[in-house]
């Protein structure tokens, strides 16, 4: 509570003092009752004075003028009890606001846990753990099964196996010879290489990407809130209002009691309460939301764009297909490589013994086992020998060529964006498991209830080869697909859809970054993301689920309507009691400031309709 208060102590401090003035004024202290208003009054509302006039220098014309002009004339005319109310209403709408959103939104370094910071740099016979700042080019750099490789270099072992996919959007790890180039960002799943630097960290690949998030933040317009653009029509009606009624009445408290009536606490309280409630909503279906505008602008969008790999399909492949070239059939394939993949650590052998087990009750375990880091496993299964891998893997062991003719299904199966392995069963080639990255369940579902919801375009950005982003694309039903995208591609395509429209971009890895900061609302995948990804996003899903996008933006819709209603019925209301304000100056201010607490309450219950 304590931190409550010295967060936001004008609300506090104003609501206290105004129930301290109420109790004199009923122990027939109305002069000391008045003093205690009005001090309050010029000591509360001169920050809320100087905010607003700061805003309105801006060239931000907000809903809160009404309310800060009335605050002035009440210190001017002495109607001090009106005027703390209209300070209480005021600073509690703000203080509603910063505490819905104060916590939602963190720091570009805290959320970036993923940038590589520590390197192992190669110092003679030993291994110096160095800041990644500290690296120079041509220094000779260890990278460990797991880690991050921290800058852009080539590689020096003889091979070595990198996933790309948060850089790159291809699901399928690449294999990286002597000579080939890695980046900053990309994950080594191989056993430990060796690899000279190119680049510093400043310049990698990795660094190139945060830098176009900044650019891009930093470049993105504000958002008008749902409040500010009915303040726009609201606020002169006021004036003018307030104007006849001096020149009807010649009084000039008149004015004042047209700007109590007409205080927009629909726009200052229950349209905030609305919106937060809303992101309470989205929060109890692991939606983040991180500002108010988030939330309104995704009801309005038109178009939506979705990142690929790791976004609409699970970014990690898993069994296509078996395909036997032998004489066993491929269910003994099937169980065989599981039986030997389950003492793995390699990412796709977890694919094939998830098939597995969804097939078979239980996998035996080999009497002999070793793994070849990046090139596959070996063991002794019931006496015969298997070998699950490579091409290089079957010449190694076996010192002997591999068997022709099936070179070109594995690079076909490459170029099509799948990986293909190799069984071998006592040195004979037996079959083939192909993998391939899955479309997620319930995406063709959402695409169709996106288009339901008014999204007028629905397009698929990847980095990945055509003929995969087509295959993923068909099956998601999405007809506009994008591929052999880079970042600055990506952002390039929403940056134009963004000036024509409201737009939502939806990703997950490092390569999205600088696209979910271009677009309207940015929506990180927040679960397996990156720390990056999330920074740049202004929503993030906790769970693996993209077809949350659908929930966020049925929330922000539900949102929109109900904080209208609110926003039509109180600024109606307010209208009504101006005009009798104006024309018979029969509402004193006080008893102005006590109708419109009424009629806030009402909008407020209605607002609270939106969880």
């Amino acid at each position: 509570m304590l931190k409550l208060i010295k967060s936001y102590p004008i609300p506090f401090i104003s609501g206290t003092l105004l129930l301290l003035g109420a109790s004199a004024f009923a122990l027939g202290y109305a002069t000391y009752a008045n003093w205690i208003w009005l001090a309050t009054l010029v000591a509360c509302g001169a920050p809320l004075i100087w905010k607003t006039a700061r805003k309105v220098i801006g060239g931000n014309f907000t809903a809160d003028i009404i309310a800060t002009l009335a605050i002035i004339v009440a210190i001017i005319l002495d109607q001090s009890f009106a005027g703390v109310i209209i300070v209480i209403m005021q600073s509690g709408g703000e203080a509603l606001e910063h505490y819905g959103f104060g916590r939602a939104s963190a720091s570009l370094e805290a959320l970036m846990a993923r940038a590589p910071k520590i390197a192992r740099r190669k110092n003679g016979r030993h291994i110096d753990e160095v800041d990644v700042g500290k690296v120079s080019v041509g220094d000779v750099l260890v990278i460990r099964h797991g880690d991050l490789i921290p800058v852009d270099g080539t590689v020096m072992s003889e091979e070595g196996y990198v996933d790309e996919s948060a850089l790159t959007g291809e699901p399928v790890p690449k294999t990286k010879k002597k000579g080939d180039t890695v980046l900053s960002g990309s994950v080594n799943i191989s056993g430990t290489f060796e690899m000279v630097t190119s680049k510093v960290s400043v310049e990698s690949e990795y660094e190139k990407i945060v830098e176009m998030v900044r650019q891009a933040q930093s470049k993105k317009p504000g958002i008008q809130r749902l409040a500010d653009k009915y303040a726009v029509y609201f606020t002169p009606i006021t004036l003018i209002l307030a104007g006849l009624g001096y020149i009807i009445t010649g009084n000039i408290v008149t004015v004042l009691s047209v700007l109590v009536v007409a205080t927009p606490c629909p726009l200052i309280i229950a349209v905030p309460i609305a919106v937060i409630a809303g992101v309470n909503k989205a929060a109890r279906e692991s939606i983040i939301v991180k500002s108010g505008a988030a939330i309104e602008q995704i009801a309005n969008a038109k178009a939506v764009f979705f990142d690929k790999t790791g976004t609409i399909t699970y970014g990690t492949p898993s069994v296509d297909r078996i395909m036997s070239t032998g004489s066993y059939k491929e269910r003994d394939l099937l169980y065989m490589s599981a039986c030997l993949e389950q003492l793995s650590a390699h990412p796709f052998a977890s694919s094939v013994v998830k098939k597995a087990r969804q097939e078979f009750r239980k996998l035996d375990a080999p009497s002999r086992f070793m793994e070849h880091p990046s090139l596959g496993v070996e063991g002794l299964l019931d006496g015969k020998s298997v070998l699950v891998g490579s091409r290089r893997l079957y010449e190694e062991v076996y010192k002997k060529p591999f068997p022709v003719g099936y070179e070109d299904l594995a690079d076909k199966a490459n170029e099509e964006g799948r990986l293909c392995t190799y069984v071998f069963v006592n040195g004979g080639l037996e079959g083939m498991i192909i993998m391939q990255d899955q479309l997620r369940k319930g995406v063709s579902q959402m695409v169709a209830e996106l288009g339901k919801l008014g999204m007028e375009s629905i397009t698929m950005l990847t980095g990945d080869n055509k003929k995969n982003a087509k295959v993923i694309a068909d099956q998601a039903g999405i007809s506009d697909y994008r591929a052999g995208l880079l970042p600055d591609d990506k952002v390039a395509i929403v940056k134009e859809a963004t000036e024509r429209t409201n737009t939502v971009m939806v990703g997950d890895g490092i390569n999205d970054a600088p696209a979910l900061a271009t677009a309207t609302v940015g929506v990180a995948m927040g679960a397996h993301g990156t720390g990056i990804s999330a920074e740049a996003a202004d929503v993030v899903l906790l769970v693996d689920d993209v077809t949350k996008i659908t929930d966020a933006v049925k929330i922000g819709k539900r949102m929109v309507k109900i904080a209208k209603q609110s926003i039509y019925v109180g600024l109606g209301a307010s209208v009504i009691l101006m005009i009798i304000a104006a024309v018979s100056g029969s509402i004193q201010p006080a008893v102005g400031a006590v109708i419109q607490e009424a009629l806030d309450i009402t909008v407020i219950l209605n607002a609270l309709r939106v969880r």
